[in-house]
Formats: C-alpha cells, structure tokens, sequence
C-alpha cells in the first residue's frame, strides 16, 4: 500500500501548486479580480487569518457548527504542533478562534487533515491521520475525542482535555486522510481508513462504545480491485442504515468508486455503483457523498471530465441499478476535493481547490449548482484571488439557517496560512 499512498495520494500535490501559483502571483491576482468581480453576487468576509504559531495553519477540512452556532476545525500545522483543533465563535460584530488542542505527533497523534464532529455530550470527535501506537515506527493515526475542562476556566483560550479512543494499526487500517467521522443514532462511530487492512487497500471500520472504552470492527477490506482502493472520504448513512462512500483508486480503470455497505446477517454486503473510467465522468474521488430525500447521490472527483480537471456528479436510483450523470465539468488545475453539500431545495454546494467554470487558471472557488426543468446549472459564489482573501480551498463549506456559508482555505490569508471564510447572500 505504500506504493499506492505515495503515487497518488492528492495531498503530495497540494502544497507545490500553491508554490506553482505563487510564482506568477502578479498575473494571477489580476485574473483572479476580475474573475472575482464577475462572480461576486454574495457579500464575501475573511472572519479569521491564521497565523501558523498558536493557531495552527493550513486547514484542509471544513467546518463543524454545534447548536449554539459555534464552529469548530482542524489545521494542520503550527509552530511547535503538528497540527491544532480549534474553536470559532462570535464576540459582538467579530470572532474569537481559541485553540483547543495543539498535536504534538507522538501518542496523541499528529496531522488531522479532517475535521471533528460534535457528539451528544458536547465532545468532539476526531482523527489523525499519523502519530499514535499502532504502526511502527511513527504511528498511521488515531481517533480522539476532546472534552472541554471540568473546572470553570475564565482564560480567553482554555485547552481541552484530549483522549486517544482508538490507534489505527495495520489490521484495522491506517492514515484515515480527509474523511471526518460519522455517528449512528446509537451512539457508535464509522469511518475510513485509506491504507492498510486485509489487502493493505484501506478499510470501513466501525468503532463501538462500551464500559468508557472503545472497540474497533472492520466493516469492509478494500481489495484493490472491482470495489476501489484508498478509501480518503467521509461514509454517509441512508435512511435504511446503509453506508456510502467512495475510494480514490482502484475499480477496473483505477480511477476510483462509489460503494455502499449494507447490513448483511451478521456482517456487511459491499457493491459497488459506480467505476470512474478517468475520462468524461470523472477520476479519483476524494470526497464523500451527499444523499437527498430520495436517494440520489451526489459528489465530486478531483480529475477527469472535460476538460479533465474534476467533476461533480450524481447517481439516480434505476431500477437494480444506477444512472450516473455529470453535473458539471471544472477546469484549470485540480478540482473539488471534499463532500458537496445540499440545501432543502435540492441545491448543490461545493467547493473547487483550484479549477474554475471558465478555464482561467485560478485559485479556486465556491460553487452552487441548481436545477430547473431537468438540467443543472453551475454559478460560482466566490473566486479566490489567492492573496489576502485565500487560497486553495480544499475543504467543504456548511451553510447556516439564514443561507449564509462558511469554509477554509489551506494557504492565502494575511499570513500566507489559510483563513476562514464567510460568503452572505445580498
């Protein structure tokens, strides 16, 4: 599996395009103006700059918002961390990000290139995606949970109490990459693991709770062939407590998949829906999907499409079968890398690292694709500059009860490490 991780694992290539884009800033910023004028039917504001010191830097997920409307993330450095969870939340007309927990990379683990979700009890979850126990000699990542001090704390930034509930090891899979985790109403976690297992092709894995500890069961071991391979994405329930989720490679072209795990007697039935072919459909999905009230899927590929840089599609229900069908076709460099999102009204939302609608090379953007009389129709909320309003944004965005969305770029900013982002309909 080592093979497969460092060949085509999409982070490698992240961070040199920001340097590639950097090199031609000028040009680029006045390309991405213009663009960002013509786009601009929102009202956009940078709500935090990280600074890479005691906030972290680069953020790769999106973000998470409890009840109280509160957000919370990860990012992925910072000085003397490796990597940090973090707290948004309003003060009057602005914001105050508190650290919650900086990685130091050893036992605890290190790197979160996803992000946490909230529990019952007001606890986060969370992975790493290296450090911990389980693999020698550095560790391939583990499940936290951070809970905030049981004592009053009256300090502006009050670091929360971290516990390693699970170290990924070969067997049960490693390196878990850009999925978050995901609860069922009972109260159990689910996830992916994009290396190791059976085949040393990534797993699904569930985690069940029991007597303040946790046990991990594999749920389904990646061959390597007709049902994919490196598993980076969230997995999604249906109504019926199905999973779904895709796997970056792998299938009879190695372009990737999407599958669905469901409940089988005393185990798990794994099929696949869908095989990327690397052309006009897509290639190499590294976000999860979306499900709407009927069934149909949603998601992302970051290559492939025309004119080759990334897609986003859906699957329908027919019959014992799927018809899939390109929403729309991204072009300039790499495409989306997370999980789309979906309003009530069936409206798409996602985001693009760096590819665009009209082919000008640029810093990406955020996008809503949106249906009428059977066809979809793609316009962008916002074009990045990749200057002071961000760069690259890789993670999802999520969307309030007044419309307005939220998100985060991995560079760009003030300080060159990412910003939180706020777009509100006018």
């Amino acid at each position: 599996m080592a093979g497969l991780r460092t060949q085509q694992d999409p982070r490698f290539g992240l961070v040199p395009a920001v340097t590639r884009i950097a090199v031609s800033s000028a040009l680029l910023v006045l390309l991405a103006i213009a663009a960002a004028g013509r786009a601009q039917a929102q009202t956009y504001t940078v709500i935090h700059n990280f600074t890479g010191a005691g906030d972290g830097g680069a953020p790769y997920a999106g973000l998470t918002m409890d009840r109280s409307g509160n957000f919370y993330g990860t990012t992925t450095s910072g000085a003397g961390s490796k990597g940090t969870v973090f707290q948004l939340k309003r003060a009057g007309s602005g914001w105050i990000l508190a650290t919650l927990y900086a990685f130091q990379g050893g036992a605890d683990g290190g790197t979160p290139f996803g992000g946490v979700i909230v529990g019952a009890d007001g606890s986060l979850y969370g992975m790493t995606d290296n450090g911990g126990s389980g693999c020698a000699p550095h560790g391939c990542g583990t499940v936290y949970r951070l809970r905030p001090q049981a004592s009053v704390c009256r300090a502006v930034s009050c670091p929360w109490s971290i516990t390693t509930i699970y170290n990924f090891d070969y067997d049960g899979g490693g390196y878990p990459a850009y999925g978050n985790l995901t609860f069922d109403a009972a109260g159990n976690l689910y996830g992916a693991a994009s290396s190791y297992g059976a085949y040393g092709d990534g797993t699904v894995f569930k985690l069940t709770p029991s007597n303040g500890s946790w046990t991990e069961s594999v749920l389904w071991n990646f061959t390597g062939s007709a049902d994919g391979a490196a598993p980076y994405s969230t997995v999604s329930f249906d109504s019926a407590g199905n999973l779904y989720g895709t796997a970056y490679a792998g299938g009879a072209e190695n372009a990737g998949t999407v599958y669905e795990l469901s409940p089988s007697g005393a185990g798990w039935t794994e099929k696949t829906l869908y095989t990327f072919t690397g052309g006009s459909d897509g290639a190499q999905p590294v976000g999860g999907v979306a499900l709407d009230q009927h069934g149909n899927v949603f998601g992302t590929a970051i290559h492939g499409g025309s004119p080759g840089q990334g897609t986003a599609y859906e699957l329908t229900p027919a019959g014992a079968g799927w018809t899939f069908a390109v929403l729309q076709n991204f072009s300039g460099y790499d495409g989306p890398f997370d999980t789309p999102i979906l309003d009530a009204a069936g409206n798409v939302y996602l985001t693009s690292a760096y590819s665009t609608l009209d082919g000008n090379i640029q810093a990406g953007g955020v996008y809503r694709l949106t249906q009428s009389n059977g066809e979809w129709n793609a316009s962008a909320l916002y074009i990045f500059s990749g200057g002071n309003d961000g760069n690259i944004p890789a993670g999802s965005v999520i969307r309030d009860s007044n419309g307005n969305l939220y998100g985060t770029t991995v560079a760009g900013g003030s300080y060159g490490q990412g910003v939180i982002f706020e777009i509100t309909p006018n």
